[in-house]
């Protein structure tokens, strides 16, 4: 997890409320939608990822990839401007793909100052995924995200990313192609991660603990085929389609709690 701290506000925490001084915001920022969490109020937020110029509607993220910043920071504006106090700066916690790196992290970061931000920390998708389900993360996992753009296989270790594969293919996508589409590049995925994995992580993730996550694990046309194609095991994450950002709100929970942070 990455993490940009902004300078110390010193005159808006002379005037902030004590009962206030642990706000924070856990943002998962999809291509068909978008997720927010605020602390102490729990998900408040589940909407389209749109913004509104004057121009019409714009979709500023597509298929996993920020293309319009300043179209999210509007879209950030609108659902948490009037919900978040003035003299408040919160500490926001984004997931980000895998695959999109410093490119998807410098543009989050960049739509977040709408949110004037005390720290902005960036934390992988699959990771919050499997902090939101409970796994054990000193042991090798694989989270399959099927989303509605964009399907993610991730290796973990540890926590951290060991492998990751991506398609731009997602329940969105089942208009024009099949169940099966998406099934066969999941397995398609895990078998050249199986082939070039030079440990056995993968190997030992597979028969151990596969998690499935995002709103394909809620469709069980697919999870039931996607069984039968992986020959393992799959543990569906509870509320698979919000496990993102519930993961990203305990690992703000945790970053709040943590000494380093005790001025937040």
């Amino acid at each position: 997890m990455t993490t940009t701290r902004h300078p110390r506000d010193t005159s808006a925490d002379r005037h902030r409320p004590s009962c206030r001084c642990r706000s924070g915001i856990a943002l998962d920022m999809g291509s068909a939608r978008t997720r927010v969490w605020i602390a102490g109020r729990g998900l408040i937020a589940d909407v389209p990822t749109v913004a509104f110029p004057s121009t019409g509607t714009v979709y500023p993220i597509q298929r996993g990839t920020i293309v319009d910043p300043a179209g999210c920071a509007r879209m950030l504006e609108r659902l948490l401007g009037h919900r978040l106090p003035r003299l408040i700066r919160p500490m926001v916690v984004v997931t980000t793909p895998v695959l999109d790196g410093i490119a998807y992290r410098t543009a989050a970061r960049t739509a977040v100052e709408a949110l004037r931000p005390r720290s902005v920390l960036t934390v992988p998708s699959a990771r919050a995924v499997a902090v939101a389900a409970g796994a054990d993360l000193s042991r090798p996992l694989l989270v399959i995200d099927i989303g509605a753009h964009l399907t993610e296989v991730v290796l973990l270790s540890d926590g951290a990313v060991v492998d990751a594969r991506r398609t731009a293919l997602g329940t969105s996508d089942l208009a024009t192609t099949s169940c099966a589409d998406i099934i066969e590049a999941v397995g398609t995925m895990v078998t050249v991660m199986l082939r070039q994995d030079p440990t056995t992580l993968a190997v030992h993730a597979l028969h151990t603990d596969v998690l499935v996550a995002g709103g394909g694990a809620l469709r069980p046309e697919i999870t039931y085929h996607l069984t039968g194609r992986l020959r393992a095991p799959l543990r569906i994450v509870p509320a698979p389609h919000t496990a993102a950002v519930r993961g990203a709100a305990q690992l703000l929970h945790a970053a709040h709690a943590h000494p380093s942070n005790s001025g937040f």
